[in-house]
């Protein structure tokens, strides 16, 4: 009898125990399913602001996108106005320089007609004499081979403006020998060299031949010689510019070099960026040399690199390929 007590109350013990486990595990399950609840609407929250977040980002692509189609119209924009400027200067250049030759023919043209008109009237008054006759055709000699040699000059000018201007006005491949083409880029903007300070040497093989752009070529050496003129010397400082142009496997390579200031090591990293410029004040735009890396880089398919030291000039080194992929 008093075993079987023990085993009653042995078991209403464990039954005991039993209960306070499972009232212990009602509150953890209860506790667990608030748990899971707030983990539910914490993801559902979280979902909703990644969902939002993807709207954002993907205006802000949009937005990105359209900035970005803005920003390269614009550099085309850019590209042209200068193409244009170019011209403009070309123009002028053109202006200036046949301007010499054809006025001096003007003027012995009219030396000529006055010293015939005097012939004329000798002969009609029955003055004339042999001296003045002689004097008459050492005079008519010797206007006419002037005549013709400064209208020969104007010629030669004419032509070698003539396809540089073509060149920059179209955007056209073609052939072409790149240290003649650079002769004639050189000779189009020489007006822009005051009072004869600057001096432009250009060596190399003469038999050189891409195919490329040549009115892309074209502005970048003007661009090159602008930026060299506006920031590598002083006022009334005298220069000299160099440019050679190598043969190297696949490649042409296109040393432009002056020896000038020099570009201080601080800002030598920055002088392609676009409208980055130390000489607002004298007018510039600080977007020749952005232009001219994107002409070489895009446009004619190269590379372009820069050195320089102060006090002892800069070099740009171009190197192209023979000829531009379609």
């Amino acid at each position: 009898m008093e075993e079987d007590e023990a085993k009653i109350k042995k078991l209403e013990k464990e039954n005991r125990i039993l209960k306070k486990k499972l009232e212990r595990s009602e509150i953890d399950r209860s506790s667990l399913e608030t748990t899971n609840r707030n983990k539910e609407t914490l993801l559902k929250k979280v979902i909703c602001d990644l969902q939002e977040y993807q709207v954002i980002l993907e205006k802000k692509s949009l937005d990105l996108e359209q900035t970005l189609n803005d920003l390269s119209l614009m550099q085309n924009k850019l590209v042209e106005a200068e193409k244009m400027a170019a011209l403009g200067s070309l123009v002028a250049g053109v202006a200036h320089e046949i301007n010499t030759p054809v006025g001096t023919s003007i003027t012995l043209a009219s030396t000529l007609r006055d010293e015939t008109q005097l012939l004329i009237t000798l002969v009609e008054t029955g003055c004339l004499k042999k001296s003045l006759l002689n004097h008459y055709i050492e005079v008519a000699s010797e206007v006419s081979s002037l005549i013709l040699s400064n209208l020969n000059r104007a010629g030669e000018l004419v032509h070698s403006f003539k396809q540089v201007a073509v060149d920059q006005a179209n955007s056209e491949k073609r052939n072409f020998k790149v240290k003649e083409y650079i002769e004639e880029v050189v000779i189009s903007i020489s007006p822009k060299f005051k009072q004869n300070l600057y001096k432009v040497a250009i060596t190399g093989d003469d038999l050189i031949n891409i195919y490329s752009y040549p009115g892309a070529l074209a502005q970048v050496i003007t661009n090159l010689v602008d930026n060299s003129t506006l920031h590598a010397y002083l006022p009334d400082q005298s220069g000299h510019i160099h440019i050679e142009v190598q043969k190297q496997t696949d490649q042409v390579i296109i040393k432009y070099k002056d020896d000038g200031l020099g570009i201080d090591p601080q800002i030598s990293g920055r002088i392609f960026e676009p409208f980055f410029t130390t000489a607002r004040e004298k007018g510039g735009t600080g977007l020749g040399l952005h232009i001219t890396y994107n002409l070489v880089t895009q446009k004619l398919q190269g590379s372009i690199d820069c050195e320089s030291e102060i006090g002892k000039g800069t070099l740009f080194t171009i190197a192209l390929p023979n000829t531009i992929n379609s």
